[in-house]
């Protein structure tokens, strides 16, 4: 076989795993149909009702189900009601509320940076949100203002071939468990993935270009960024060149995604496209148990009740939080492997450290001899204390070995210390109110509510599961 027929052979392996997620994911005509009389319907609903307020406002369908890169099966569609910028903030409100109560009776009230509705229509679940008319995405007076203006520009620019990419550009991000914007996520969101194929030209193009990324990287499609950004993959956005669409994105899932992009490209399989929470199981009692005995390490965890908080704010607070608690440990002498939050009912710190006791003694080593102010102050210092050992010399530095202010990392967890960590405002108000300290063998107690999250910490993949 030749160099020639053997890289064709490849490229159809490619092209045959596309083609069978693309027969998996793409909505037929019976549900493209039923999106559109749906979408029609809710659309007449909504004109009727505005005519009533007495300001002028539009209807804008948005998001994937307006550009067709929706997946089969996916029931969301998005619908902004565009007021003039003249209106205020307190009238826009009363009158998006006002409009999606009435097209939405069985909805119920959500809030972005302002309020909006949503609820059910014809089993598909319908977001409703008022936003302003502006005339570009850099003059927002709210930030949902920009999305209107995303959505004429990528449907200027996405046809059904594009579009046909983008769906199995989504699936792949879900498969590998980088896709998705909100903060617990910190993924890819749909504009950024319709943004990439646009750049690349479609779905292998995109890996292709990813698998060579060496961040901080930079697109900017429409060459008018005016704004530096300390992040590892900047796309500005064509409608406000100030802003980075991929801002969210961690370093892990962008390497996550460099990572899946090289091993498809490798080797095309379908099991890049599973959802991972599908293909993992719940982690049992035995199981963690047996973990814990292979590591021989000390975790240990934070239990407490959930803050009454949406999870674009508490994901960040617990990260916050379980590195404030790290670093506090670390101060003090403990090695910690490994950190993990998991929220439900109940939200978890979860530490893993190497041992759970230090010694009574900590070594404490002083500046230069040669630095003769700061070494003599650092001596005498310690000169009279009878708790320490020393000061002695090592080399060419004083050094003392002192008591130690904590000796098991249980006990510091335990203890008011942990409020000096730098715990996420919420979360430190939930501490504060009741916790409990599960330690080493105890943690098996976290399995019937987290034994996915279990599953992902005791057993990681480069896709987190």
């Amino acid at each position: 076989m030749s160099k020639g027929d053997a890289k064709d052979g490849f490229e159809s392996e490619h092209q045959m795993v596309i083609e069978q997620i693309r027969d998996r994911i793409d909505p037929d005509s019976a549900e493209r149909e039923a999106m559109q009389r749906v979408m029609s319907q809710l659309r007449n609903r909504i004109t009727t009702e505005v005519e009533s307020f007495p300001v002028s406002a539009d209807v804008v369908q948005v998001g994937s189900t307006a550009r067709g890169t929706w997946l089969a099966g996916d029931r969301d569609i998005d619908i902004f009601v565009r007021f003039p910028t003249e209106l205020n903030r307190e009238a826009l409100e009363e009158y998006g509320l006002k409009v999606g109560s009435s097209v939405l009776p069985s909805g119920h009230e959500e809030y972005a940076e302002h309020p909006y509705i949503t609820g059910t229509f014809e089993g598909f679940e319908v977001d409703l949100v008022p936003c302003y008319d502006v005339d570009a995405g850099s003059e927002l007076q709210s930030a949902v203002d920009r999305t209107p203006h995303h959505n004429q520009y990528l449907q200027t620019r996405i046809d059904e071939r594009i579009a046909a990419a983008v769906r199995v550009l989504k699936k792949f991000l879900k498969g590998i468990g980088a896709y998705g914007s909100d903060l617990r996520t910190r993924g890819f969101s749909g504009y950024l993935t319709e943004l990439l194929v646009i750049e690349y030209g479609d779905f292998e193009a995109v890996l292709k270009a990813a698998a060579r990324w060496q961040p901080p990287v930079e697109i900017d499609p429409e060459a008018h960024g005016t704004a530096a950004h300390d992040d590892p993959l900047t796309v500005v956005d064509p409608t406000d060149p100030a802003r980075n669409v991929a801002a969210v994105c961690s370093a892990t899932n962008i390497s996550r995604f460099q990572h899946y992009a090289r091993q498809f490209l490798e080797e095309p399989k379908q099991t890049y496209f599973e959802s991972p929470t599908e293909m993992a199981a719940e982690m049992d009692i035995e199981t963690v148990r047996t973990h814990l005995q292979r590591r021989g390490t000390s975790p240990m965890a934070l239990v407490f009740d959930s803050p009454d908080i949406v999870d674009d704010q508490l994901y960040p607070q617990l990260r916050k939080s379980v590195q404030g608690i790290r670093t506090a440990l670390e101060t003090e002498g403990f090695d910690v492997i490994r950190t993990a939050a998991f929220a439900d009912d109940q939200a978890v710190l979860f530490i893993e450290l190497m041992h759970r006791h230090c010694p009574a003694i900590e070594r404490h080593t002083g500046p230069p001899i040669t630095v003769r102010e700061h070494a003599s102050e650092f001596y005498t210092a310690y000169e009279t204390d009878a708790d320490t050992y020393g000061p002695f010399i090592d080399g060419d530095r004083y050094v003392v070995e002192r008591e130690r202010t904590w000796t098991d990392a249980a006990a510091f967890l335990q203890s008011e210390s942990i409020f000096n960590a730098g715990l996420g405002a919420q979360i430190e108000e939930a501490l504060a109110d009741t916790y409990t300290v599960l330690v080493e063998d105890e943690i098996i107690a976290l399995t019937s509510e987290f034994g996915e999250s279990l599953t992902q910490y005791f057993e990681p993949t480069a896709s987190g599961v």
